[in-house]
């Protein structure tokens, strides 16, 4: 039985820019070790597995292409946005999607999408041993420790930019990735980020979402503002729109299909 797979760009309103994901809509739930090879198939950051409810819900899990994660934002927002383009929901209608982080949703605002998302506090910690180094820093502001990863704040804008890791060395430290992070020196713009994530497969992310579920509490801190936007500058590149809500963070972006098709294996 052939399966329907596309890939979504997110966090951008143009092809070829922002973060690809792959977005499988499913009858029922296939084993993990299928999704895992369709997931190794694709070579993106991410690929999303979906499958109706009967109550109008959605299961929704995310594999790279080496392991099964439990939370990514810019494959949900694909997955959100496919739904509505196929006519799967009318846009009038929350996506609601039951996840291993809990219960997400999606809403059509605006001709952009906004993810309810939780909250990634990052406690500061001294900086583990060799992960300045890892990343080509010699020092920086702050380290944090979120859920899943580190967060890093550096000096500049340009220090962002212009880092270059030892993936295999980041690697070794046993986490899913470290975001570097600075307030921006670019008009709009309120702080930029990029995100290194070789211990999940990915060595540099183009757009995640769940980093920013760390960033937005930890810039609002700094900010001491409650909505920003942010840009994540990878060579793809993607603005994601952050509002944080008490223990929430709405997580806001648009999305473009690039490819429609059937996976028939």
């Amino acid at each position: 039985m052939s399966v329907p797979i596309y890939q979504i760009d997110a966090f951008t309103d143009a092809p070829f820019h922002g973060n690809p994901a792959a977005v499988c809509l499913l009858e029922t739930t296939r084993d993990e070790g299928w999704m895992q090879s369709v997931a190794a198939e694709m070579n993106l950051s991410e690929t999303a597995f979906v499958v109706a409810n009967s109550d109008g819900s959605f299961n929704l899990r995310w594999f790279t292409p080496a392991v099964e994660v439990e939370l990514c934002g810019h494959a949900t927002l694909g997955t959100a946005h496919i739904l509505w383009e196929a006519d799967h929901l009318d846009r009038t209608q929350r996506a609601q999607f039951h996840t291993k982080s809990g219960l997400l949703t999606a809403d059509w605002i605006n001709r952009r999408i906004e993810l309810d998302f939780p909250a990634l506090p990052a406690p500061l910690i001294a900086p583990p041993a060799d992960l300045l180094e890892a990343l080509g820093l010699v020092s920086c502001v702050a380290v944090g420790r979120p859920r899943f990863d580190y967060l890093v704040e550096v000096e500049t804008e340009t220090i962002v930019r212009q880092l270059a890791p030892d993936f295999a060395a980041l690697r070794a430290h046993g986490v899913r990735g470290v975001i570097v992070t600075s307030k921006s020196e670019t008009s709009g713009l309120d702080f930029v980020s990029r995100f290194f994530a070789p211990g999940a497969g990915i060595d540099e992310d183009p757009v995640t979402g769940s980093a920013h579920c760390a960033l937005a509490p930890y810039w609002a801190a700094k900010l001491e503002e409650a909505e920003m936007v942010g840009y994540q500058a990878s060579p793809r590149g993607g603005t994601v729109q952050v509002r944080l809500v008490g223990d929430r963070v709405k997580l806001g972006g648009q999305a473009v299909t690039v490819v429609r098709g059937e996976l028939a294996a």
